[in-house]
């Protein structure tokens, strides 16, 4: 049997006031989990305690393996680097720079190389040259995708990566990311209102009255 990529134990968080409780789940290689609610509801904090932002005010987190919370910050800073990815709603692209040289800060950084069938699957390749203020929403999201999927991440944690995108380029992203966790064992924990792209994960939970449900 594979060892779980993330355990989430008994979770409970709040800030002014309590947003969860008594959350646990488990992600295996090669699965995908979506995670949906009403907007306010603890789904994004929930992601933020699971890949390493924020501690819990109760309960624990194992991440490939690590009992997250003991870490010392350099370990911890050696995990976000190598082996997690996140995607945000918003890219947070290097203004600047080329879609290229956006990608290559990651690859940089991780010590991995640029897969140009990757690339291709996002129908990115012919942008590579461009500056990012040059390019639409859409496709700075795909460059931010690509960035993220060049790390070569062990599992990725998706905050709305579709919620700006059209449907079609919103089925595109989806259609990467789930191969992208076939092909290579990684697991992809999804925060998202859209309950259509929730549908294409393995598993869906929503999270409501402080509870987190099948």
């Amino acid at each position: 049997m594979s060892t779980a990529l993330l355990q989430a134990h008994t979770l409970s968080h709040g800030f002014d006031t309590l947003l969860f409780h008594d959350v646990s789940f488990v992600l295996h290689p090669s699965q995908s989990m979506a995670i949906v609610g009403r907007s306010g509801c603890g789904k994004s904090t929930l992601m933020h305690i699971a890949s390493t932002f924020i501690k819990p005010d109760e309960g624990s987190v194992t991440l490939l393996g690590h009992d997250l919370y003991t870490l010392d910050e350099a370990t911890i800073e050696s995990l976000r680097r190598y082996d997690i990815g996140i995607i945000f709603q918003f890219h947070y692209l290097f203004k600047g720079m080329s879609a290229l040289e956006n990608i290559e800060v990651a690859t940089m950084l991780s010590g991995e190389s640029i897969d140009e069938a990757l690339l291709e699957k996002l129908e990115i390749k012919e942008l590579m040259s461009q500056k990012i203020g040059e390019l639409s929403g859409g496709q700075q999201q795909r460059v931010s995708i690509a960035r993220v999927l060049s790390k070569k991440p062990r599992i990725i944690f998706a905050d709305e990566p579709t919620g700006n995108l059209d449907a079609e380029t919103a089925d595109l992203v989806m259609d990467v990311l789930l191969d992208y966790i076939k092909e290579t064992g990684a697991g992809l924990l999804l925060v998202t209102h859209d309950s259509t792209m929730a549908k294409r994960c393995d598993s869906v939970f929503r999270l409501e009255d402080k509870m987190l449900r099948v």
